[in-house]
């Protein structure tokens, strides 16, 4: 990637700037030249100081959870445009890649699925990749502290392509996560259909949380997807070295899996939605079956009875000795007889 980064500003004031004093949210500041380690610095200014004496030299600055006051301290050190401040600051970014001269601003959401409680987390992290630096901004446990700086340094060839490579180990990192958590999802669209198919009453709630939950998956991949597309589409404006854009369309290829496993995902959910309105359906018909059946067995009787009930004089069997036994009887045959009829039709 050319450079035609500014220089960096001085720091102005009579008493020491926040840069100065080690941030507590810093976890790991080290210089590197050539891919390999140099040394550790303890303070922003330290790490400033380290890529001016040596332009060639590349600064890791990883912040966890940092104050309003530490962003701005970063900011100051290492020149961020302002709208990236801005971002950081607001916080719960959309996914997305922004240019800033020879500095890149990208916002990550890792997703981890949480077997405990059968949800999935969505983490944020702030990459800002500068020609000789760069600053991460972890608002997240996963992927774990140290993770994509250990396994950087472990390939020397790949971090000495400089900041753009650390963008990049932290795009397959976050891009490896996914499909653990469409295995997740997956097992708990099994159990949901087997739930549906038993009439769990809880079933269409579940349905709906699901259902949110593979929604809010696929947008955080389908955002990482256009992450890729736009570094893409970069790769001759801002000379990407060649080595490295293998190694981000290999992402690319992993992030066009996990979108077609999304949208199967997706498919399914919509496959269970249907199946579970049939079922519902079905169940309130064979409900509304049962209601009828039984409310035609208590129908003859409550003819009879209501005819009884006219106390006309000149009635049938009125004085009849056996005319209430005869009634009664009639009462009784009749709905056996319709009884028996929505037995066979399966109705009751």
């Amino acid at each position: 990637m050319t450079s035609s980064q500014p220089p960096l500003p001085p720091l102005a004031g009579p008493e020491p700037p926040a840069s100065a004093v080690p941030p507590e949210s810093l976890t790991k500041a080290t210089i590197y030249k050539a891919g390999q380690f140099v040394r550790e610095v303890a303070t922003l200014d330290e790490a400033r100081a380290a890529i001016e004496a040596d332009p060639e030299a590349l600064a890791w600055v990883g912040l966890y959870r940092p104050t309003a006051e530490e962003v701005i301290a970063a900011a100051i050190v290492f020149g961020f445009h302002e709208l990236i401040v801005e971002d950081v600051l607001r916080a719960h970014q959309r996914s997305k890649l922004e240019r800033y001269g020879d500095t890149q601003f990208v916002v990550l959401h890792p997703a981890v699925y949480q077997d405990a409680s059968s949800d999935v987390a969505f983490g944020e992290i702030y990459v800002v990749a500068g020609p000789n630096f760069v600053v991460t901004i972890r608002h997240c446990e996963h992927p774990a502290p140290g993770e994509v700086r250990a396994r950087l340094e472990a390939e020397p060839k790949l971090l000495a392509l400089g900041s753009e490579a650390v963008l990049y180990g932290y795009l397959d990192t976050v891009v490896d996560l996914y499909p653990s958590v469409v295995h997740g999802l997956q097992e708990d669209i099994d159990e949901l259909e087997a739930a549906v198919f038993d009439g769990d009453p809880d079933a269409t709630r579940r349905i709906y949380r699901l259902t949110r939950e593979v929604t809010e998956y696929a947008r955080a991949v389908r955002s990482t997807d256009n992450i890729m597309d736009a570094l893409q589409r970069g790769f001759e404006e801002h000379d990407v070295d060649r080595e490295l854009r293998r190694y981000l369309r290999d992402v690319s290829d992993h992030l066009t899996r996990v979108l077609e496993r999304a949208e199967i995902l997706h498919s399914a959910l919509r496959d269970i939605v249907n199946l579970n309105s049939t079922l519902v359906a079905q169940r309130e018909n064979e409900q509304m079956k049962k209601i009828s059946g039984w409310a035609a067995v208590f129908f003859v009787p409550t003819v009879i009875t209501g005819i009884y009930g006219m106390n006309f004089d000149r009635m049938p069997e009125l004085h009849w000795l056996l005319g209430y036994p005869f009634a009664g009887a009639l009462m009784v045959a009749g709905a056996v007889a319709i009884y028996l009829f929505f037995k066979h039709k399966d109705w009751i």
